[in-house]
């Protein structure tokens, strides 16, 4: 068996060029999306992130905000960034890119951001909108990871589902995300990390396993059911720019799907959070006044 991939890179570039259609639509109520970003320090893996995050909000059309603060920012001058972001009718959302220099409070930062504002979709308020089941910005990476099931046809409602990871940003939203009682999800879904005892006596029992543990290598081919849907979201950079995933290349041979090791979940990531940026412009005319 060879698995078929699930293409983010391809799934993602159809998504940027519907956002640009509905950015041109709110153009013409003389809206332009707005999209921030807060960099502290000179990070250059952060650094690289934002820069991609602005280049892909102008392929759009989406106007970029930036704030980059110096290495010896203080909590109050990064939080004052934050609260003139949440003041500036000009833009829809924006992030705090992490992590922040060491010394600063990272929570009360992110705690800081409108949850309104808050394109990431991991705002304490929004996460209790998820497990409400009420509507809100989602968190990027797993929103894109159940849109590119969806794309490529593969069941998850009434499936079972394993993430091994339980981390902020992917883990513990997607695990609430996939388990809500609602059309495309509706999963049975089990959460394990790598402290776990015998990982593959859980990972052999889904039909949809989704990596996302930051350990290079970690699933191999005999911990994965045939026939499974295997998603790669855990990548850690070795040396200056190489890309190690998850997942073992050998699961391609006993899997029926799975993510790339480049251009399966990033760019529907990076995708996901234009959308979140786009929805909260339409709010904006829906609800003019708010």
């Amino acid at each position: 068996m060879t698995a078929r991939i699930l293409d983010g890179a391809a799934l993602a570039a159809q998504i940027r060029e519907d956002l640009s259609k509905r950015v041109a639509e709110l153009a013409g109520a003389g809206v332009q999306p707005g999209l921030g970003t807060v960099l502290v320090g000179d990070n250059p893996a952060s650094a690289t992130y934002v820069r991609l995050k602005h280049s892909d909000s102008a392929e759009i059309g989406i106007a970029s905000f930036g704030e980059h603060l110096p290495t010896s920012a203080s909590q109050a001058e990064v939080e004052a960034v934050i609260r003139r972001f949440n003041a500036d009718p000009a833009i829809d959302a924006f992030l705090v890119q992490v992590p922040l220099p060491k010394g600063l409070d990272e929570a009360a930062a992110l705690l800081a951001v409108d949850p309104d504002k808050d394109v990431d979709g991991l705002h304490p308020v929004n996460l209790g909108r998820l497990v409400m089941g009420a509507p809100g910005p989602l968190a990027c990476t797993p929103s894109g990871i159940l849109e590119l099931l969806v794309h490529y046809g593969v069941e998850v409602e009434g499936r079972h589902v394993v993430i091994v990871g339980r981390g902020l940003t992917i883990g513990r939203p997607l695990a609430l995300l996939l388990a809500l009682k609602r059309p495309r999800c509706n999963a049975a879904v089990t959460v394990v990390h790598t402290g776990v005892a015998d990982l593959g006596r859980y990972t052999r029992q889904a039909d949809v396993l989704v990596a996302a543990a930051g350990s290079p290598g970690l699933i191999k081919a005999d911990m994965v059911k045939p026939g499974a849907a295997v998603v790669g979201a855990g990548v850690t950079i070795e040396g200056k720019n190489r890309l190690v995933s998850d997942v073992e290349e050998s699961v391609a041979e006993v899997a029926g799907w799975v993510t790339p090791r480049v251009g399966g979940v990033g760019p529907m990531t990076r995708a996901m959070l234009l959308s979140n940026c786009v929805l909260a412009a339409e709010r904006r005319v829906s609800s003019p006044s708010a």
